[in-house]
């Protein structure tokens, strides 16, 4: 079998919208995008390895340039040839949703993976491990999952036009299908389910680079700025309604303790379960308004208000109630200011699960001041820290995942031969650190990893405990304890 025959079969196999009777027609498709002379290049068992084979028979043939956006833009058309079109993904997706919400959400992730839109190859390369605190298990994630920018792709975007604003951001509907530039990601293999959320038209989609199972996205079919308000509460409850297998959140609505994508309303989601879901309430309080929700504080580095309820009006409205106080709360004693000069510094990040008929919604107290000893935030991670975490600290991280930059890959292995007494090239900004490790444990080549790993676990703790707005001292307990009587 030829590759172009292995590649038509694999279309077959998951697109809804194509017979044996396309056969034929297929093939002239594929030829016509990688080059006739890749017709009797010999087939590779792995789809993927195959469809690598195609693409570097594109670039041989002069079908395509020899850089990473073109290899992209052609892995995505190729691979968008086995995807159903939106209406056959979404007719698909509902069909199934009949029998269960699992039977759909197992069909589009099964289906976003074997298309490539997931991009399981790269996910696999990133580092991954777990470290015990007092808050539970943190998991730890050095992301190398995205690809470098190629040079030949960064000069291609220099000529780019400057005023190109479609689609107007990586989440807007409009990417579904979208071929992609030199500058912008392919999605031709992108779709989108369609869904009614609060009289208006949402769509739900999985993450191309994923930080844990069935990573997904609901965005709004509008593009408008994120807002947390008494409708994001319904939201995230009726999507928990839609997809009861699933947790769903959202970002901050503000700089410094928001997400990376304010310009466009969207919650994440998906089948996971994170350090914090799993840690406990240590101090019940009650909301005299609503006795059917279980109020409390939660155990953990940053400051949480966990609210439970089967009764979901009452939850949406006790939750609403917590972030208007909170927007509008005030303890200098503390550092807590909700507006200075006009500028509005309180919200919060939510995030919703369930456990049969009982939702929950842990909210968590952000606040984004500045100041001259902490330029970067108050509440973010202070500048002793920022050595391995400096980003935000958003939704996913809020909840024990620590998502850390790639550069530490390699940083970290010069601070392991620095830790090991070996000739190194350690970053300046990681020696104080490894000073202060080699005074605390005894390292050799046989614990060197596993100590380390255990390290770097604990400064992400740090990281959250800087951004908790309530610290966990005595002073930090009895100023939560006043937000807490004012409601």
């Amino acid at each position: 079998m030829t590759a172009v025959e292995r590649q038509v079969d694999y279309i077959l196999e998951l697109n809804t919208g194509y017979s044996e009777m396309d056969r034929g027609y297929l093939v002239n498709r594929i030829l016509n995008l990688v080059g006739d002379a890749a017709r009797d290049l010999p087939e590779q068992a792995a789809p993927l390895a195959n469809l690598d084979q195609l693409v570097d028979a594109a670039v041989q043939n002069g079908k395509i340039e020899d850089r990473l956006s073109a290899r992209q833009i052609l892995e995505a058309e190729l691979m968008a040839l086995a995807t159903p079109t939106p209406s056959q993904a979404n007719a698909v997706f509902w069909q199934k949703y009949q029998a269960s919400p699992k039977a759909a959400t197992d069909w589009f992730y099964g289906l976003s993976r074997a298309n490539n839109y997931i991009q399981t190859r790269a996910i696999a390369k990133n580092i991954g491990f777990t470290t015990k605190t007092d808050y539970g298990d943190l998991e730890i994630t050095i992301n190398l999952s995205k690809p470098e920018k190629d040079p030949k792709d960064i000069a291609a975007a220099a000529h780019a036009s400057a005023d190109a604003t479609y689609p107007a951001c990586q989440l807007c509907m409009e990417n579904e299908g979208y071929a992609g530039r030199s500058d912008y990601p392919a999605r031709g293999n992108h779709r989108i389910i369609r869904f009614s959320l609060g009289g208006r038209t949402w769509g739900f989609q999985y993450s191309p680079y994923a930080y844990f199972g069935e990573h997904a996205i609901f965005l709004d079919s509008v593009h408008e700025p994120m807002k947390i308000t008494r409708t994001t509460f319904t939201n995230l409850l009726e999507i928990l309604t839609l997809f009861p297998d699933y947790f769903v959140g959202s970002n901050a609505d503000l700089p410094i303790v928001g997400g990376s994508m304010l310009a466009h309303e969207h919650y994440q989601g998906g089948k996971h379960v994170f350090a914090m879901n799993k840690a406990e309430v240590e101090k019940a309080f009650k909301l005299a308004q609503w006795p059917s929700v279980s109020a409390g504080i939660v155990k953990w580095p940053m400051s949480v208000i966990r609210l439970e309820s089967a009764d979901k009006e009452a939850l949406v409205e006790a939750a609403e109630h917590v972030r208007a106080a909170w927007a509008e709360y005030t303890d200098e004693s503390v550092d807590v200011r909700a507006h200075t000069d006009g500028v509005r510094h309180h919200t919060v990040t939510p995030i919703a699960t369930r456990d049969g008929e009982t939702f929950r919604l842990d909210l968590v107290l952000r606040d984004n001041q500045t100041s001259a000893a902490f330029p970067d935030g108050i509440y973010h991670p202070h500048q002793d820290v920022q050595h391995i975490k400096r980003e935000n600290i958003g939704l996913i991280e809020v909840m024990g995942l620590a998502i850390l930059p790639a550069r530490l890959k390699t940083e970290l292995v010069e601070v392991k031969k620095y830790l090991l007494g070996q000739p190194n090239q350690i970053a300046a900004s990681h020696k104080p650190w490894a000073d202060q490790l080699k005074q605390q444990e005894t390292w050799t080549l046989a614990n060197a990893d596993a100590q380390l790993n255990d390290a770097v676990g604990h400064v992400f703790a740090r990281v959250l405990e800087d951004a908790g707005v309530f610290k966990r001292d005595d002073n930090g307990r009895a100023a939560f304890g006043r937000f807490i009587a004012s409601l």
